[in-house]
């Protein structure tokens, strides 16, 4: 097994694995040069090399991630973004290394790292051209939009650079213009875009108060690099990422560089000399000449990194399956397959293929193997292994497509396994040959699960109206039969160990929920536990008894106890299944539980076993009672086994079938799976199992017309030169970026970093006075009924005024540092004493405790979202309605819910979409908005007309977009316009609606989201949005100046458009005069 577990990974990993040389150095990232040195990230730390090439000598070393060094402009310190403290903040070192320095306290951002699709916070831009201070680039929130700061270099208060969004930037040689990017979108998987993001190059005149857009392209120009008359980018514009250049005297722009297999990514520039990445090498160039030059560079200490690990499988269990005696243990945990005592014994790691996923290990029923998936060869196929030991046996081959899951008959001669193409696939192990017994065009079969005496299997389908059917196959006449019909979505069926019941949930319990804020409902805890009497002779168990009959049966029993032993005997032995299918679905009873979501489910003909409402439950049917065998577990039964297996906060118990409730006091021992983590290897199999799950899973077969074959071939030579996770997020990344779409994600799995150490924020304004203190320039209103909503200071009782002093922290004066914040680091949410004074003084400062928050996003955006309100209330004398939502997921929908009730008087109505980060919920928005009154109402003693259906605004309504609108923020606004709501001011969205859900497992974690289903128009029948955006009705983009200065353009049209609607707006008929029925 080794030999050929070694041969596949050299297939997996490629060839340039066998021919790099020790010293030859790859995937050098984020460089940047002074002219005579280039320093550059390599493994999260940065290195130092001559301009000329050579040996590389490392600067840092530290758990985190150091990245992005510039060059002061005398080429004498190095400012970087680092982690040594917890937080991703700004650094500075001398050239010739030593102790960095950190000139930034900031918020700890929650999507903040360089595996994440929105990269890491606070990244250092550039110099100002004098060298006394670093630009560098800060989001506030988790979303797109970013604002650039300059610091000092040896630290103090950050100040803003006034415009409202900023990316990478360059200054003017004379320091009085800024070239720059509005958007930073440089660690989205997603090559060639052309939505609403893709940024421009602007060049910022402060003294002129002018932006203006130099290059105005469809395709992404980003990173400009001023050097003299020229600004040089990247584009692309020609498909590939390539370094242009703008010449701000002729207005020309030329291509520069001409590479066509892999991007130009991150460059930097210094005096005349130009650095950038390319294909995970390092290139110079002369701004002059124009010609890139590969920097050859070396590097002495690979051996540091990706070193073998030796891990504690107990923290990586993924499947686990108990022998039919109870005694011992398979478990799959990090791509291993485990054989272990359940009480004492040996624990044997049985596959050892660190380069391969092996998964989902289960024993025969007969105990004799066991079986288990394994990519080992590149694909997944079926292994079998004798439980005492020896070489695995290949039971599938030439697999085509992911196997999903696999069940072994209780029998033991066959298995049947579904797949990613909708097939259920019968092998018989001993002639290991396959058939296949069915494939569903509307989706994968779930569940499927055999008969107890392995002649049929139960699954379900999904039906033409989206419910799912219960099925059973019988495997002697190759006959599938349903079970449930149409009318019911039904779920997780099992047959009884006695064959004479089908188990399954099914949503028949209506029980609606009416709604607060209108009269509508939901309906939720639908589910509950059913039986089908599989045969007709087979009574309910609901019948009622008589009290004679139930004491002779009593007596019947205790006069021959051997006789009936030797029937139960007998059945289990046999276990012959017989299905009557007339009138099958009239035999189906319901468990009298509570409605609520039920699966896992064992019976043995008596007792019903499942998982729900928080634990495993049992029925007994006898007694017709539920009791609960174990909270917060699940349980699982092998065939013909007396045991059952439990899993509980990531231990696993083994006790005999419960009658009751479960005794979960002694754990299995899984101490002793010890797994060596060979990581180039592992992440070789992480790189293909990747590309797999695209080539399977991604919406279009075609993948976009992309050559997904080439591409991986294209990307798999960077694999070995991996030395860190960050390093396998990059590469699998730029990989799925070629299909050029939207939601393409990539999230690393276990990778080192530092414990974030959150800064405490006062929620607050402040500047430093000139004796050193810091005074309060502005306490930020907020909401007072919410604590993350409201300044600290703002805290009644607590009375802090603007204008006073902060004086000193937790007994620190606040005149001995730079940046008041250092004297937070750690203080968000924990107590902390703050003096205060109207003098910049010790001397009679009161103290008052508080509790920093941890960001102050919420509070800004709060503060933004009322003055929206109020502005347009004011602007309309009253009569047009405000609402904002922040994103299509629950708290976008509380936002739309909180603002769209309470402003149902108002006669029209701006929905505000920008920025809006996305979620599912749209639908539901939308069919609020679009409802019209058929009926009108009236009551006495009040003067309202109602409308029927209930919540309906009635008048004219916009919405407002941006290029920050995104994913479901994009198809509302397409819905908004073709329900013909209103019109759509702003700029084009973002532009990605192809559709994700939930991960396949990977061995260390690792979560990739394959884009999988998407939209289209039904009156045209053409695809939507994908890569383009929403177009506006009324294009209008903010100028950054007047943005900045508090002038929002968008939402200034949009007032004025509803205002103008609003002089044609129908009301509501009045009520009718009287009625007089009086005479005749």
């Amino acid at each position: 097994m080794k030999k050929k577990l070694i041969f596949s990974l050299l297939v997996l990993a490629g060839a340039p694995s066998l021919l790099m040389a020790a010293d030859e150095a790859r995937l050098l990232r984020f460089p940047a040069t002074n002219g005579n040195e280039i320093v550059f990230s390599y493994a999260g730390d940065l290195y130092k090399v001559p301009a000329t090439g050579g040996e590389a000598g490392r600067l840092t070393s530290h758990v985190g991630y150091e990245m992005f060094p510039r060059f002061s402009p005398d080429g004498k310190t190095i400012a970087f973004t680092g982690q040594y403290d917890g937080n991703t903040e700004v650094y500075t070192m001398p050239v010739a290394g030593g102790e960095p320095l950190r000139v930034t306290y900031t918020a700890t951002n929650s999507r903040d790292d360089l595996g994440d699709r929105m990269g890491p916070n606070n990244i250092v831009m550039t110099w100002t051209p004098d060298g006394s201070r670093i630009v560098y680039r800060n989001r506030i929130s988790d979303g797109f939009s970013g604002k650039l700061f300059t610091v000092e270099k040896e630290g103090g208060l950050s100040e803003v650079i006034p415009l409202p969004e900023g990316g990478f930037c360059s200054y003017s040689p004379d320091g009085k213009q800024l070239a720059y990017n509005r958007v930073m979108r440089e660690f989205r998987t997603w090559k060639y875009y052309k939505g609403g993001m893709a940024d421009d190059i602007w060049i910022y005149n402060p003294d002129k108060k002018t932006v203006e857009n130099i290059t105005d392209n469809p395709a992404q120009d980003i990173i400009p690099m001023w050097i003299g008359d020229e600004i040089f980018f990247l584009s692309d514009r020609d498909r590939t990422m390539n370094i242009f250049v703008y010449n701000t005297k002729t207005k020309q722009t030329d291509k520069v560089t001409d590479f066509t297999e892999y991007d130009v990514k991150f460059p930097s520039a210094n005096g005349n000399m130009i650095v950038f990445e390319n294909g995970g090498y390092i290139y110079k160039m002369d701004a002059g000449s124009k010609k890139p030059e590969k920097v050859n560079i070396t590097l002495t200490s690979d051996n540091i990194y990706a070193r073998s690990e030796i891990k504690d499988g107990a923290g990586y269990l993924t499947e686990a399956s108990l022998s039919p005696d109870g005694e011992r243990l398979v478990v799959t945990a990090r791509g291993e397959v485990f054989n272990l005592p359940v009480e004492k014994g040996v624990t044997k790691n049985i596959t050892r293929s660190p380069g391969a996923h092996d998964r989902d290990a289960q024993w025969s029923p007969d105990g004799k193997f066991i079986v288990y998936i394994s990519d080992a060869t590149g694909e997944t196929e079926l292994y079998m292994q004798d439980a005492t030991g020896g070489e695995p046996v290949q039971l599938t081959k030439d697999n085509d497509t992911y196997i999903r899951s696999f069940e072994l008959s209780p029998d033991s001669k066959t298995l049947v396994y579904t797949d990613r193409k909708n097939r259920v696939n019968l092998l018989d192990i001993a002639t290991k040959q396959v058939t296949t017994l069915l494939q569903d065009p509307m989706g994968e079969p779930r569940g499927v699960t055999f008969s107890p005496d392995s002649k049929w299997l139960t699954y379900t389908r999904t039906g033409n109206n989206e419910y799912s059917i219960v099925y059973v196959y019988n495997l002697v006449d190759r006959k599938e039969y349903p079970v449930t019909d149409k009318w019911y979505d039904s779920s997780s069926p099992v047959f009884s160990t006695d064959g004479k019941y089908l188990v399954f949930a099914s949503a028949r319990d209506f029980n609606p929920t009416y709604g607060s804020l209108e009269w509508n409902h939901v309906y939720n805890n639908m589910y509950g536990v059913y039986l089908a009497m599989l045969s007709k002779d087979t009574p309910s168990p609901f019948i009622e008894k008589d009290a004679e009959v139930v004491v002779a049966k009593e007596e019947s029993k205790k006069n021959t106890p051997a006789k009936k032993e030797n029937i139960k005997k007998d059945e289990l032995a046999t276990s012959v299944v017989k299905i009557d299918f007339d009138g099958i679905t009239d035999r189906i009873v319901k468990l009298p539980v509570s409605p609520s979501y039920y699966g896992n489910f064992y019976s043995d003909g008596n007792k019903v076993y499942y998982w729900g409402r928080g634990g495993t439950k049992v029925f007994d049917l006898k007694e017709q009672k539920e009791d609960v065998v174990a909270d917060g577990a699940s349980m699982g039964v092998e065939p013909g086994s007396k045991k059952a297996l439990f899993f509980k906060n990531n231990a696993l118990y083994v006790t005999d079938i419960p009658l009751g409730k479960a005794d979960l006091s002694d754990p299995v021992n899984l101490s002793n799976m010890k797994i060596t983590v060979d990581y180039p290897k592992e992440w070789a199999q992480i790189f293909d199992e990747a590309w797999r799950a695209f080539r399977d899973g991604f919406y279009l077969e075609n993948m976009h017309g992309v050559d997904w074959n080439a591409v991986k071939a294209k990307y798999q030579v960077l694999v070995p030169y991996a030395k860190t996770r960050l390093d396998l997020n990059y590469i699998i990344g730029e990989m799925i970026g070629e299909l050029n779409c939207g939601h393409a994600y990539v999230n690393p799995g276990e990778a080192e970093r530092p414990d974030r150490i959150k800064t405490g924020m006062l929620g607050a304004e402040i500047s430093r006075d000139k004796s050193g203190f810091f005074r309060l320039e502005k306490i930020l209103p907020g909401a007072s009924w919410s604590k993350s909503l409201r300044s600290p200071l703002a805290e009644p009782g607590i009375e802090a005024k603007v204008g006073e002093f902060i004086v000193a922290i937790d007994g620190v004066p606040t005149n001995s540092v730079k940046d008041m914040y250092s004297l937070l680091v750690g203080k968000a949410d924990v107590p902390t004493e703050i003096s205060l004074n109207s003098k910049p003084q010790l001397e009679g400062a009161r103290k008052i405790v508080i509790s920093p928050l941890e960001e102050e996003y919420s509070l800004y955006h709060y503060n933004w979202v009322q003055d929206n309100i109020k502005k347009v209330d004011k602007a309309s004398n009253g009569k047009i309605g405000y609402i904002y939502i922040p994103d299509m997921g629950p708290e976008g929908l509380n936002e739309f819910s909180r603002y769209f009730y309470p402003q149902l008087d108002k006669e029209g109505l701006i929905i505000d979409d920008r920025a809006n980060g996305g979620g599912n919920v749209s639908p539901m928005i939308l069919e609020r908005l679009s409802r019209e009154p058929y009926r009108l109402t009236m009551r006495r003693g009040s003067a309202r007309i109602g409308t029927v259906p209930d919540a309906v605004q009635v008048g004219p309504k916009v919405c407002l977009i941006n290029k920050y609108s995104a994913s479901d923020g994009d198809l509302f606004p397409w819905g908004f316009r073709a329900l013909g709501l209103g019109k759509l001011i702003g700029t084009r969205t973002w532009g990605g609606i192809v559709g994700i859900s939930g991960s396949l497992p990977y061995m260390d974690g690792t979560d990739i989201r394959v884009p999988f289903f998407t939209s289209f128009d039904p009156k045209t029948g053409n695809w939507i949005i994908e890569n383009h955006g929403v177009d506006p009705d009324i294009l209008i983009d903010n100028d950054p100046i007047k943005e900045w200065n508090g002038e929002d353009q968008q939402l200034d049209r949009a007032i004025e458009e509803v205002m103008k609607q609003l002089k044609e707006r129908k009301p509501l008929a009045p009520v009718p005069a009287p009625r007089d029925w009086s005479h005749k």
